[in-house]
């Protein structure tokens, strides 16, 4: 009986609290705004539309949340629920927290953005001096320095064996590919510099400074510095890859410990929330004795969301996308800058193995919307985020997950038409110049280092020497091309290698890149200048 009546108990109380969460969230639901009663359903529609397991949002306005929630489950295949305290990468979205980390630093009088990087970082080198001796600590901010796309990126993505100071170092070897603060290219790399400034100026771990002046201010208590923060216990999400862009499976999840000031952070739309509101309260929070206080003064949040560097706007193939497409685009320190339906927009995504997310502000509304999700598929993210901002500007009802459905299938449609181009000009009979073991060795790239191919059974094996999830089996496809399949098969970004040989036969260079144009950009396989390396001669 004893044991009946707790059961009873315990059901009685399960009851009461289901009751209770039922209530809160009926009056959640009547507090929203018209075009957001339908919200849930919409969110769980675009949810299958774009195969993701877990998506979850915020929406706050003049410093209160209208809503934040949660959607499906943390990881492929199991039961637990995404909340709003569910942790997930935020990815580039780190990069705001750089920037605000430099600028406070400005306000105390630590440091200036027009510094020099090598004022703080003697040691601090580009492949040109010039571009060395004059760039400045904005410009780690703003995408200007004359890198490629991406470039540098495989020195930490995926997850690799350098140190943070390794991969700054290395930067004198990644190659310039256009005139300094003369276009528009985004980096990551220069992002771990700006980190690596932070900590010789303020004298503290990076981790340590963002904990302590940041996160805990605000209340951030579940955001994590990196996924080597991340405790056992921790309410956290499980990214998701589509394997081979067809077979949805979860991902591995990895740290960029060596760049985490790029992408490092793990938060949740609650503390995201947070973030939002000292953001559009121009840096000003209420701390835990209700007492306010200010993380920046306004200055540096006006040079925060000022434009550094334009973007060119791209006309948009699919007619309803062109009513988000914005009359002007830049990017500020460590966020985009844009409009739409007449306000300013101050943005950012973020990309990482498995998840993407947006984070989007609009200051003169004091509104901001968080989405963070657990596949990688940013049209699930664009299209969450416009329905709610529509919401909360008063704006007609568009059917943006119809229009990014169709720009989705378009991506895809142009990506068969790019394998089949490559098929057509395959000349399927040719041969190997050389046999395959003369194709074995280590190659040496400037910048990234060691790639060795091992001839095993009938096959030949690249290998990253500081990356363990580049390892592919190397399958011949024309001349001296060959085709490298990666084992993990949601990395997505299989790749051509292409030999050149010297006159006499031998292995001059070696030069690849993707596939795919759906492979990310950080596989920035095309910047690699790959050289055999003399064996050491036996005394």
């Amino acid at each position: 009986m004893l044991k009946a009546t707790r059961v009873g108990q315990a059901g009685a109380l399960m009851l009461s609290f289901g009751l209770c969460v039922s209530w809160a969230r009926a009056q959640e639901a009547a507090a929203l705004p018209a075009q957001l009663q339908d919200f849930d359903a919409y969110v769980e529609a675009v949810r299958k539309e774009f195969d993701v397991p877990g998506i979850a949002v915020a929406i706050v306005q003049d410093g209160k949340v209208v809503l934040e929630r949660g959607y499906g489950v943390r990881e492929l295949g199991k039961p637990a629920k995404v909340d709003q305290d569910t942790l997930f990468a935020i990815a580039s979205n780190t990069k705001a927290f750089t920037a605000t980390s430099l600028e406070m630093l400005v306000d105390e009088g630590k440091l200036s953005m027009d510094d020099r990087v090598i004022d703080h970082l003697p040691w601090f080198r580009m492949s040109d001096p010039y571009v060395t001796r004059e760039m400045r600590i904005r410009d780690l901010l703003a995408h200007r320095s004359g890198l490629g796309l991406g470039a540098g990126d495989l020195l930490y993505w995926p997850t690799t064996s350098y140190s943070n100071r390794e991969v700054a170092e290395r930067l004198k070897d990644v190659p310039l590919t256009g005139g300094f603060r003369a276009q528009y290219a985004y980096d990551n790399i220069l992002f771990g510099v700006a980190q690596l400034v932070i900590e010789q100026v303020s004298g503290v771990s990076y981790e340590q400074f963002l904990r302590t002046r940041i996160l805990q201010p605000l209340g951030m208590s579940s955001t994590r510095f990196n996924s080597d923060f991340l405790k056992p216990n921790d309410n956290v999400a499980t990214g998701h890859a589509k394997a081979d862009f067809k077979d949805l499976q979860p991902a591995p999840r990895m740290t960029w410990s060596n760049v985490a000031g790029a992408g490092g952070i793990y938060s949740s739309v609650h503390d995201m929330g947070k973030w939002m509101n000292a953001q559009l309260a121009g840096g000003v929070y209420t701390d835990a004795r209700g007492q306010q206080q200010k993380l920046f003064t306004p200055q540096r949040q006006r040079d925060m969301w000022s434009m550094v560097t334009p973007i060119p706007v791209s006309e948009s193939k699919i007619e309803t996308l062109k009513l988000a497409q914005p009359n002007y685009l830049g990017y500020g320190e460590g966020w985009m800058l844009s409009d739409y339906r007449g306000s300013k927009l101050v943005w950012h995504t973020g990309g990482w193995p498995g998840m993407v997310s947006r984070v989007t502000l609009v200051p003169e509304k004091k509104v901001g919307v968080v989405v963070l999700t657990s596949q990688e598929v940013g049209a699930a993210f664009n299209a969450v985020t416009l329905r709610a901002l529509d919401a909360m500007l008063g704006a007609p009802q568009t059917d943006w997950l119809g229009a990014y459905a169709e720009a989705v299938k378009k991506q895809h449609d142009n990506a068969d038409e790019s394998w089949q181009k490559h098929v057509a000009a395959r000349d399927a009979s040719s041969r190997p110049s050389l046999p395959l073991d003369k194709y074995a060795g280590t190659l040496r790239d400037p910048w990234y280092g060691d790639v060795t191919i091992a001839r095993e059974g009938d096959k030949l094996v690249l290998r990253f020497s500081k990356t363990a999830e580049l390892v592919g089996d190397l399958s011949h496809w024309q001349h001296d091309t060959f085709v490298v399949r990666w084992r993990e098969r949601w990395l997505n970004a299989d790749a051509f290698l292409n030999f050149s040989l010297t006159p006499d036969g031998a292995i001059r260079e070696a030069r690849m890149e993707a596939i795919s144009p759906l492979t990310d950009f950080s596989f920035d396989f095309q910047d690699l200048r790959l050289a055999p390396v003399a064996p050491v001669a036996k005394r």
